[in-house]
């Protein structure tokens, strides 16, 4: 996933999505991508146009192809696709 990260300071765009139920593991940070190294201090809120990557891990498709949309309807969720694990 893609999270706006705009507005907050250090991992509170993610902290504050509403996560859905049955993750099997959860990643966030600028390994997973980003718009770039943040060019502000880290106590100050990101500046516009600043996203970083996501991944949520769950135990199959189908439940990932449920909890998509669940992610899409957040604001802050700039995009979302599923990725299986023979796609990694």
């Amino acid at each position: 996933m893609q999270i706006d990260i705009s507005g907050t300071v250090g991992e509170t765009a993610w902290e504050e999505l509403r996560h859905f139920d049955g993750i099997r593991g959860s990643r966030f940070g600028p390994e997973e991508g980003s718009s770039g190294p943040c060019p502000h201090p880290p106590e100050e809120p990101h500046l516009p146009g600043e996203w970083c990557g996501a991944v949520v891990e769950f135990q199959n498709n189908f439940l990932a192809e449920y909890a998509l949309p669940h992610y899409l309807e957040q604001a802050r969720v700039l995009n979302a696709y599923i990725e299986t694990d023979s796609d990694a």
